[in-house]
């Protein structure tokens, strides 16, 4: 083992690899005996804020050269992101989880035991943090991070309400367990499960539940407050808002559309950030209303350029925070997970220690977790990565927790694996199998014709109210395919096992075949789109067959599926078997005739109250602007 001398310590040249000096299997069995170490423990429920005296004191000691780091990060430069500086030569001294020191003289912390990371020629920021996630979705935690650890976030802020629906409290307490003891930390937001079905609304969590669930170190407050509800003055909505507020915790606003006094009206309800802001002038307007703005680049919108133009404005950007808002698989597998919205930042013009403050010190400050990540400094979790340079937003060294976790992209230390309860993959519940009978609409037959209601999907997640002329056959509307006009279904899969609504929409431009998927947001409902109804009804029967998933069907046939079995929305397969069954199902749908980049995306996203304007339940079709029901038929 290296013992070196506290005057000295080796250099390299600028070109050669961050180093670490330890061999491999003294570096195992210190990493062992360091879970032991003196430092911040998590608490029972997640990673707490206190430390106690003790604990303090083993870091004011090391700082002070009277006793040894366990990890020192020397040589590099390092991003400052609370006064925005690069600070050449510093290094950083850590005991235990947290950050002892910084500064140039590191020697008087490092002993014979010390593991050494000589970071000449490169750069030190601190772990990237996505402040918006949406982790629930497709795949486990432990899944998730084999493919996003590597590139250097530490920290995950993610919405439950995917798990919520289906699950309830329950699935809420179960995921929120497998995020414990995760090399990173996750934190959980509790949803106000707002939903367009009455029935998936009275199952909604209780106040009691929201209150128990506020007490968690873990969860950091409610999540996606609709503005819509919460302007109307819904009474729900508002007592958990206050609930939250009550308990010092944040609220996630969505603020899609808002704008002047009704946008203020909102900001003073008690909501302190949005990822909805789509254009540099939307964010600005809430900037000045004090709004943390979370900027997308993910999966359902990808907002970096048309806000880039904020860089021309020289605003102060202390309340911009870069976020995902949720990938899925394939991208994650592809492009990286917040490397990946970092590197996007930079290319598009940002300064990249702006940008580097975005996903680091900005998102803490925005969830309040400043206190403990979000910059390298003395008391801080020790997160940080190594990066070659500030243009190139690749991690050579990734380290959480006051352990190198990855390496050149390859993981150190695995996720832990957690074993859902049996009762999770049991949330379908249908009464029977569904027949082409289930999906006819029927209308009076003393009518040769009928205007029609039709969901207009104008854009891959935006819908608008379209009014068509059908013809009648014999008391029944059938789908048209040339005309571009498919049925639509949704199918309560949980409340009201059965309960089915089917309309028609246009876009999606399926010349034969059906798309269902149990993966519908903000309720518990199936929802199909088909030119065929033995294939819709082949579709959902399939469906519930594999207790959740997406499936597509033509010519009587199941031709592409993915199993979603944890509670219709997850699977526990591995993210490799995931990969392959998106891709097969996008191809799939392609081939039928869909139009959009992420067909699953679309049919996802017809239930969800907040993306506008016409969406689909059990019941019917909704307006979201009004806030009402309205007819299949304009008659």
């Amino acid at each position: 083992m290296p013992n070196f001398s506290l005057g000295t310590y080796p250099n390299y040249d600028k070109k050669d690899q961050p180093r670490i000096y330890l061999p491999d299997s003294e570096r195992e069995a210190l990493l062992h005996t360091r879970n032991c170490a003196i430092g911040s423990v998590p608490s029972a429920h997640g990673w707490g804020v206190e430390m106690n005296l003790q604990q303090r004191k083993a870091l004011m000691r090391t700082a002070a050269g009277l006793d040894h780091a366990d990890l020192a990060v020397v040589n590099g430069t390092l991003v400052n992101v609370y006064t925005g500086e690069l600070l050449a030569g510093w290094g950083i001294a850590v005991k235990g989880e947290r950050i002892a020191c910084v500064g140039k003289e590191m020697q008087p912390t490092i002993g014979s035991r010390t593991e050494v990371i000589d970071a000449a020629g490169k750069f030190v920021v601190p772990g990237f943090i996505d402040t918006h996630a949406h982790l629930n979705l497709y795949t486990t935690v432990s899944e998730f991070l084999r493919y996003a650890m590597g590139g250097g976030t530490t920290t995950i802020v993610t919405e439950l309400i995917e798990i919520s629906f289906p699950l309830g409290c329950q699935g809420i307490l179960a995921y929120l367990e497998s995020c414990k003891g995760q090399p990173i930390k996750i934190f959980g937001m509790i949803p106000p499960m707002v939903t367009i079905s009455s029935a998936s609304r009275a199952r909604a969590i209780n106040l009691e539940q929201f209150r128990e669930l506020l007490q968690r170190d873990d969860v950091l407050g409610m999540g996606e407050a609709y503005w819509l509800p919460v302007l109307a003055g819904d009474g729900r909505i508002l007592e958990l808002m206050e609930e939250t507020l009550k308990a010092g915790k944040k609220i996630a606003g969505h603020s899609a559309g808002a704008k002047g006094p009704k946008l203020a009206a909102y900001a003073a309800s008690g909501i302190s950030s949005c990822h909805e802001p789509i254009s540099a002038e939307e964010v600005v307007e809430r900037l000045r209303l004090g709004i943390y703005v979370q900027v997308r680049e993910g999966e359902t919108r990808q907002d970096l350029k048309d806000i880039a133009a904020i860089n021309d404005m020289k605003l102060d950007m202390r309340q911009l925070v870069l976020v995902t808002d949720g990938v899925f698989p394939e991208r994650l597998a592809e492009m990286g997970y917040m490397d990946a919205v970092l590197q996007r930042a930079v290319d598009l013009g940002f300064d990249p220690v702006t940008a580097i403050q975005m996903a680091t010190i900005n998102a803490a400050r925005c969830m309040n977790l400043d206190d403990r990540v979000g910059g390298i400094a003395p008391g801080k979790y020790a997160d940080m990565v190594i990066l070659p340079d500030l243009q190139n937003i690749k991690a050579e060294q990734v380290i959480s927790n006051g352990r190198v976790i990855a390496r050149q992209g390859k993981l150190l230390e695995l996720p832990k694996q957690y074993a859902f309860p049996r009762w999770v993959y049991q949330s379908i519940r249908l009464p029977g199998q569904f027949t082409p009978d289930h999906f006819m609409i029927r209308v009076p037959d003393s009518f040769d014709t009928v205007t029609v209601r039709v969901i207009d999907q104008v854009e891959e997640l935006v819908t608008k109210e379209a009014l068509s002329t059908v013809p009648v056959s014999r008391g029944l509307l059938k789908a048209d395919p040339a005309r571009d006009l498919l049925k639509v279904s949704c199918i309560d899969f949980q409340v009201n096992p059965g309960k089915q609504f089917v309309g028609l929409i246009k876009g999606f431009k399926l010349k034969k075949g059906a798309l269902s998927t149990s993966m519908a947001w903000d309720l518990t409902n199936i929802v199909t789109v088909g030119a065929d109804e033995a294939d819709m009804a082949l579709a959902v029967n399939r469906v519930a067959e594999l207790q959740g998933g997406a499936v597509v069907c033509a010519g009587g046939c199941v031709i592409a599926e993915i199993p979603l079995p944890i509670g219709g929305n997850m699977s526990d397969a591995p993210m490799e078997e995931l990969l392959r069954g998106s891709k097969e199902f996008q191809q799939a749908a392609a081939a039928l005739g869909a139009p959009f980049a992420n067909t699953h995306l679309t049919l996802m996203t017809l239930t969800s109250p907040a993306i506008p304007f016409i969406r689909i339940c059990e019941e019917g079709l909704f307006d979201v602007r009004s806030g009402s029901r309205v007819e299949l038929l304009s008659l």
